[in-house]
């Protein structure tokens, strides 16, 4: 029989007079001290509270690597962009250096020759503004946004809100951080030597220098000489084509198109919804449609894009546009990989929720490893600069249809919340168009957001060396909130649940098949039929490039 601890302790009695107690009663103060008095103390207080929390992980040094993707992500988003435009070509002053840069250029007003302000100038002070400046002007101011605010760093917004630059940090790194703290473990983080490599550069980076690049052709410098392109290994840009894929599915483009179809007065079919489209030449929306119209053939075609798609991810789009495409290779291997790691990351999730479990982040790490493998794979040829390219015509095309004048004619619903302001026209088009109008397009704006993010965080982090299950348990912790959106919106649009288990074959093929296959069947009953949301043709009804 187990015995009772003892509980030790003195016990003393003070007698006390108090008048009128009648005779034989004792009267006084029982002195309790020690153990005893500690758990007379505790049983007086009532039940205590007990709480379990999680395990913590120590921290890992490509934590500031996180943090420097979700700042430059939000740096080169629309909201950003559309402010950029309008102090740099409205009110003609923009504050701040390059992320990637020495000193000069000491503003985006002098990027490009002729400058954007030169530009500004010149077209400022003619008799009449016709013909395409305008809209090249803008496009240069694009490319200087990119320049300025894309590359491997944690900086405050370049006009107001620098207080928000850690917000979510703590939450995520569950620890305490300021701005000059991400800062320098950020800087710790390029700087650490790999091989013969050293100076500020990603490790991952440095170790594809240290086995394919002679010592002697290390400096970055002129694309004209022996050697590296400037900023490329030191400071590479923070963009991923796959949100390009889902901005596209997303029916961005396609709404761009038959904008300037209508623009031309060109008929897409017997009945044209967009027939009571009339620009009027007074504003400059009339002017900048004129200016794309005019640079379609200097832009990405659809059968380019799809083709890197292919390239990079295995993704395709279906519809009429699209064709018959014969690429030489297809990262068929991509799609696995991904939702596998995104089913692995949702498993971790419920086994950390209990407060009683060790979750495992073992899987997690195989799964990043090898998603590391198969999108490095495709870090070749033209991706990165069909990247940057794409990311401006993007941008470009998002401003457009989020100005007042395309608001007035596409407006949206006025009590639906949306994150960026060219979505509500977007989705006004789809159901103009029939193009799937079910499909919110806030969907697609959060998996092209999320999964540049996680993807991000997996092409760049330094995974074939990575042995510590910490890192990744550290990565799906602070990774969960894009994680998760990013899986609850891909079930929305394509009905497929990448979280749940694999319990059949059937349920396999489904989990690995194209979206854009899913998004054409039919899953809810719909008062019309749903129409193909790439039907539409060039915008200039060219033959497919």
């Amino acid at each position: 029989m187990a015995t009772q601890p003892n509980i030790t302790g003195d016990l003393s009695y003070t007698p006390t007079s108090l008048p009128n107690v009648p005779q034989g009663t004792l009267a006084g103060t029982l002195n309790l001290s020690g153990d005893a008095a500690s758990v007379l103390r505790q049983i007086a207080s009532g039940p205590t509270a007990v709480t379990l929390e999680r395990s913590a992980t120590p921290a890992t040094a490509d934590q500031a690597l996180w943090i420097a993707i979700r700042n430059r992500t939000d740096a080169i988003g629309f909201p950003r962009y559309s402010a950029f435009i309008h102090r740099l070509l409205c009110e003609r002053a923009d504050p701040g250096v390059p992320t990637c840069a020495e000193p000069e250029p000491a503003s985006a007003g002098s990027f490009g020759v002729p400058s954007v302000d030169e530009r500004i100038d010149e077209l400022m002070i003619r008799p009449a503004i016709y013909g395409s400046d305008a809209y090249y002007l803008l496009k240069l101011a694009t490319q200087a946004f990119l320049a300025f605010e894309g590359g491997t760093a944690i900086n405050p917004p370049r006009f107001g809100g620098a207080g928000s630059v850690t917000a979510g940090e703590e939450a995520r790194l569950g620890r305490p951080i300021t701005l000059l703290e991400a800062q320098a473990q950020l800087e710790a983080y390029l700087t650490t030597q790999i091989g013969t490599v050293g100076g500020r550069a990603l490790p991952y980076l440095k170790r594809v220098v240290d086995a394919l690049i002679p010592a002697n052709a290390r400096a970055e410098g002129s694309p004209f000489c022996d050697g590296l392109l400037r900023h490329r290994l030191r400071c590479p840009a923070m963009l991923e084509l796959i949100h390009s894929y889902w901005i596209e599915q997303g029916a961005l483009m396609q709404t761009m198109n038959a904008v300037l179809l209508r623009f031309q007065n060109r008929r897409r079919g017997e009945r044209d919804p967009l027939v009571n489209l009339a620009v009027d030449p007074l504003q400059a929306m009339s002017n900048l449609l004129w200016g794309r119209v005019q640079d379609e053939p200097q832009l990405l075609s659809l059968r380019r894009r799809v083709h890197e798609y292919q390239y990079a991810y295995g993704l395709t789009l279906h519809g009429k546009a699209v064709g018959d495409l014969a690429p030489v290779e297809s990262r068929t291997q991509f799609l696995p990989a991904f939702h596998r790691l995104l089913h692995k990351l949702a498993e971790f999730y419920a086994a950390d929720a209990f407060t009683t479990v060790q979750a495992d982040g073992f899987q997690v790490l195989q799964a990043l490893k090898d998603l590391h493998v198969v999108i490095s794979e495709s870090a070749n040829n033209q991706h990165f600069e069909v990247t940057r390219q794409a990311r401006a015509e993007t941008l470009v095309d998002q401003y457009l249809i989020a100005r007042n004048e395309m608001r007035a004619f596409l407006r949206g619903r006025a009590m639906v919340p949306t994150a960026e302001a060219w979505i509500p026209q977007v989705q006004t088009m789809k159901q103009l168009q029939g193009w799937a109008p079910h499909l919110a397009v806030s969907h697609f704006h959060t998996l092209a957001a999320t999964g540049e993010q996680l993807l991000q965080a997996v092409r760049w982090g330094d995974w074939s060396v990575q042995n510590d299950a910490t890192t990744a348990k550290n990565f799906a912790r602070y990774w969960t909130a894009e994680a998760r959106s990013y899986m609850h919106s891909y079930a929305t649009v394509t009905g497929v649940d990448l979280s749940v288990p694999i319990t059949d074959t059937r349920r396999a093929e489904d989990r690995y098949a194209q979206p854009s296959l899913h998004m054409m069947q039919p899953r809810l009953p719909r008062p019309e039929p749903m129409s193909l949301a790439f039907e539409a043709v060039d915008a200039l009804d060219r033959v497919p490039r």
